[in-house]
């Protein structure tokens, strides 16, 4: 089994040199554990091992983010490892329909009334959304059109995961506000 320092040492090379060989020691030895960690998270042997795949492949492209000083490349490789998880049982999520759900549609109760109205929330928000500050619009849109989680956020803009949760939850409250103001939304 390799000491931290010596992980340490093999990340530097594939950062600095993009050693293959490097990276075939630290793919041995840590392929198997994530993949086998996935699994007690509950993961499909085949859904542990795509992600598995994908962590490896972020080791290999970002290696120079990886700091030894802040954790060890165990706890890098499993934290990433975990949030990939999360992030593809999410998109699993949000991906699941019913192909029959499209003929599901009553067009008798689709309202002429309801769909103005929501058309003009919908309005009211893109207008509440536009008096944003720039960074917390960008990470906004981040969050909730291109549907990235708030770590992909953070790798994305190389700012702290605290400072991404802190600005969406600033900006949320701001549109609740100008919302409220608004009547489309009722206080709370």
């Amino acid at each position: 089994m390799e000491s931290n320092s010596e992980l340490a040492t093999l990340v530097a090379a594939v950062a600095e040199r993009r050693d293959r060989d490097a990276f075939a020691r630290l793919f041995d030895h840590f392929a198997p554990r994530l993949q086998s960690y996935l699994i007690r998270l509950g993961s499909d042997p085949a859904a542990a091992e795509e992600v598995t795949q994908d962590v490896m492949v972020t080791l290999w492209r970002k290696a120079g983010l990886f700091d030894p000083t802040k954790s060890s490349l165990a706890t890098w490789l499993y934290r990433i490892a975990r949030n990939r998880r999360i992030d593809s049982l999410r998109r699993d999520r949000h991906d699941y329909t019913d192909d029959m759900e499209v003929f599901d549609i009553d067009v008798d109760a689709v309202d002429p009334d309801r769909m103005i109205d929501m058309q003009h929330r919908e309005d009211r928000v893109r207008v509440a959304m536009e008096t944003l500050p720039a960074e917390q619009l960008q990470l906004v849109r981040l969050a909730f059109f291109d549907g990235l989680s708030h770590s992909e956020i953070a790798e994305r803009t190389r700012l702290p995961l605290g400072t991404v949760k802190s600005r969406i939850r600033l900006a949320f409250t701001r549109l609740r506000r100008s919302l409220e103001a608004d009547g489309v939304v009722e206080a709370g």
